[in-house]
């Protein structure tokens, strides 16, 4: 067997694909990632999740299936012990697999031993996350328009650097193994951390870093949000943030904006270990977020588990590959999805899959071969009617007013069209989302890229209407199930 690279999956929760200074965001602190994009990394400016929430984007990307796939379409429906997991293909295959992170990825009640040789515990507990024991103070009472707001703002130290969270812990963590690997074999060091995912709330010196005055315009809340899926307009009236100064918001930005560059601080721990352990060049590194966040665009924060403005589908994807494979570094426009990830893994470490799934190496790309990766991408959610086991009825939030994200949650197990099953299909210029319930949307990105505007029943976009529901229908005949590789015995 040839040698295979060392590997590193770091993995942000709930990063905005626009969040980055080497994509012309003139707010956003990310440095470490600008240098690997002009020296040895490749940034994909058009790459998108399959599923804009955690438990079922994280199963798609780990296993190369869309959501619909097995049914992976809720936050408590996650891959089961039968199904295929890249981390559990890996360590079959040799790598001393260490998880360092927040799961939302294997069912809890049959642990990670499959998965990896290590699921990192910090050797001293850290502090709560986003200051989570202080919610009465920084919430307010449940009156108050900051109720579901997840602003936090600044946190503080107490005299200690920085606000040491499991986030921390987890790449402190992932610095010592990198620096003291206790094994020879080939290291895959996962690290699904859980910023910037809100609460938005981080400390000095990256609350103070954010240029209040450079953040770009945020998208505006559609007028009587006509056109619009009905989930918005519920979570809208339910979060109350209308009456919002955008002195207020460019501070809850700005919050966001700096958990991104505490992120982009820790990628750069990662890479300086790997410098001084003499394996930087030996290794591939991925940077990749499940999905993003509206903070703020269309008077909203936080996301939706079934629409799928640019926002939230979005996501950062920077690949830099071992210094023996070709690379052209800089920014590609290509259209990619994050179940191109495992795929790509698959290609660097000449790995075989023993499932069928959908990703396509990024390697052409990476390396300058081909402009174009793929025609369109897609992204689903929403449940059917009836469904009460996919109303994620299990979350404290569900039935709660009280729970930071009942404004949503609680819209999920109404009777009504808001958790409607969706799927988008999304061109270069032109986005289409089917939804099963409730009118469709068409958004031509070209004119209007905040997506505004729902010309669904616009006649001059009759052709591209029709073409956009046939590709959905292709991809739909392509993808709608797997067999498995190993045959049955017909007696």
């Amino acid at each position: 067997m040839p040698s295979r690279p060392h590997l590193i999956l770091f993995n942000p929760d709930q990063w905005r694909g626009d969040v980055l200074g080497h994509m012309g965001n003139p707010a956003a602190v990310t440095p470490n990632l600008d240098r690997m994009v002009r020296e040895d990394a490749v940034s994909f400016r058009n790459a998108f999740c399959q599923n804009p929430v955690c438990t079922p984007s994280r199963c798609s990307f780990m296993s190369g299936w869309y959501p619909h796939v097995r049914g992976h379409r809720t936050m408590y429906h996650m891959m089961r012990p039968d199904e295929p997991v890249l981390l559990r293909t890996l360590k079959d295959a040799g790598y001393y697999v260490w998880w360092g992170g927040k799961n939302d990825l294997v069912p809890g009640q049959h642990g990670y031993d499959a998965y990896c040789d290590v699921k990192y515990r910090p050797t001293s507990s850290p502090r709560p996350m986003w200051a989570n024991d202080r919610q009465e103070e920084w919430r307010g009472s449940p009156d108050d328009d900051s109720y579901y707001s997840f602003y936090v703002g600044r946190l503080e130290t107490d005299d200690e650097e920085p606000y040491w969270d499991a986030d921390w812990a987890n790449v402190q963590g992932a610095v010592d193994l990198i620096l003291n690997p206790p094994t020879d074999q080939p290291l895959c060091i996962y690290l699904p951390l859980t910023y910037p995912h809100p609460p938005y709330a981080v400390e000095d010196p990256w609350y103070s870093l954010i240029d209040r005055d450079a953040l770009p315009p945020r998208a505006p809340a559609p007028k009587e949000w006509r056109g619009k899926p009905s989930i918005l307009r519920g979570i809208a009236d339910r979060q109350r943030l209308q009456r919002w100064s955008e002195e207020r918001w460019t501070e809850l930005r700005a919050t966001y904006y700096g958990m991104c560059a505490r992120v982009d601080h820790q990628i750069g721990m990662v890479t300086r270990a790997l410098r001084q352990a003499g394996i930087y060049d030996d290794t591939a590194l991925f940077v990749f977020a499940d999905h993003g966040d509206f903070t703020g665009d269309y008077g909203l924060v936080e996301k939706t588990q079934n629409t799928f403005e640019d926002c939230l589908t979005r996501v950062p994807l920077i690949v830099k590959p071992p210094r023996e494979h070709p690379v052209r570094p800089g920014i590609s426009d290509a259209l990619v999805e994050l179940i191109d990830m495992p795929a790509t893994v698959e290609a660097l470490t000449n790995v075989s899959p023993k499932h069928t799934h959908f990703g396509r190496s990024l390697l052409p790309a990476i390396a300058g071969e081909t402009e174009s990766h793929r025609d369109a991408v897609f992204c689903e959610g929403g449940r059917l009617q009836g469904e009460r086991h996919c109303m994620e009825l299990e979350s404290t939030s569900a039935q709660n007013p009280d729970g930071l994200y009942w404004p949503r949650v609680n819209l999920q197990s109404s009777d009504g069209p808001e958790h409607t099953k969706a799927t988008m299909c999304r061109t270069e210029r032109f986005k289409y989302v089917r939804r099963l319930y409730e009118q469709d949307e068409l958004y031509d990105l070209a004119a209007d890229p905040l997506e505004l505007e729902n010309r669904i029943d616009d006649p001059s976009l009759r052709g591209e209407l029709n073409a956009l529901k046939e590709r959905l229908l292709t991809w739909y005949q392509e993808t709608c199930d797997v067999v498995p590789h190993d045959t049955d015995r017909r007696f």
